[in-house]
């Protein structure tokens, strides 16, 4: 795939905000700043970034619980992200919806979800609408490999696959559903092998390259436009920290954690740049650029006004 200098510089802008406002977002909730709870991607920025930059532009977006990377790709306001995770009025939903529901249809992100699988029906609808629509766009669904046993994601691949839907469905398969492997949840070697049934393509990716995986889903992006219906794509990936902020990852080895960190998308896209003609100077340049944009977005946010009890009460309750 060749890609000029300007995407090059925009995917690792991308996915390195992701990996400093999570950074950021982890360092608030350690210290209290953030209540509630919080499911963080550190490690898994390749798949929001290539999955994305494959789109059209005005192409749309529906993310999962662990969302904040794939709202970053799509063009979040980091102020407006930070505010949201603070309970702030300039939150997305002023405050209201918090982590897991951030939503922006300005640049087409249809919004994230905390209850896992709805996100997959409510794509699937939002692809239907498209086709009726007749509008050529594409909606790109984000999810993980625990939701892949709800019934949700059999009865919308089947929908979809029925009616030649122009969505893409991407299955990030961190290896854990919370602290089950997948090998002892799912009961097929792959969850990509699940496309089959439905007689649509499903095609298994390395979740840590994201050329790789702006690849795939661009080839699928072609074939939803095109009528011929959706595309399961499984990439391969891991997240660095727990599921949520509480987990101490007992489960797995700290010899595989560094196995997989040996393999960070960011680094890995980094050598590639410099082997693209980018100068380490240019790289530190956009690195120290977008951990001020971040600083920025925590002063902000808690500088913020705070959402009243009344305004929540009006949004919340008809």
């Amino acid at each position: 795939m060749h890609l000029s200098q300007q995407q090059i510089k925009t995917i690792y802008t991308q996915m390195y905000r992701s990996r400093v406002f999570e950074e950021r977002v982890n360092e608030m909730f350690m210290k209290g700043l953030i209540h509630g709870t919080t499911h963080l991607a550190v490690g898994q920025e390749a798949t929001a970034a290539g999955g994305i930059n494959a789109l059209e532009p005005d192409d749309l977006m529906m993310s999962s619980h662990r969302g904040h990377a794939h709202c970053i790709a799509k063009g979040a306001d980091l102020k407006r992200m930070m505010c949201e995770l603070l309970g702030k009025r300039d939150g997305f939903c002023k405050g209201v919806g918090g982590s897991m529901h951030i939503v922006d249809i300005s640049v087409g992100n249809y919004g994230a979800n905390g209850v896992i699988g709805p996100g997959i029906p409510m794509a699937t609808g939002v692809a239907l609408a498209i086709k009726k629509d007749k509008s050529g766009k594409v909606i790109l669904n984000y999810f993980g490999d625990g939701t892949s046993n709800s019934g949700l994601f059999h009865e919308s691949l089947n929908m979809a696959a029925l009616w030649k839907l122009p969505i893409v469905y991407l299955c990030e398969n961190n290896l854990y559903g919370m602290s089950t492997p997948v090998g002892k949840s799912v009961s097929v070697p792959n969850i990509a092998d699940r496309a089959a049934a439905y007689g649509i393509p499903g095609v298994i990716v390395d979740g840590t390259d994201v050329l790789e995986i702006m690849e795939a889903v661009k080839e699928a992006a072609g074939r939803a436009r095109r009528g011929d219906g959706p595309t399961l794509i499984e990439a391969k990936t891991y997240r660095y920290l727990g599921h949520s902020k509480s987990d101490k990852r007992a489960y797995r080895t700290r010899e595989e954690e560094a196995e997989w960190k040996a393999k960070d998308p960011i680094k890995s896209f980094g050598r590639y740049m410099i082997e693209r003609g980018f100068k380490e100077k240019e790289i530190e340049a956009i690195r120290l650029r977008i951990e001020k944009e971040c600083d920025d977005a925590v002063s902000y946010a808690q500088d913020a006004d705070i959402i009243s009890i009344d305004e929540a009460k009006a949004l919340v309750f008809a």
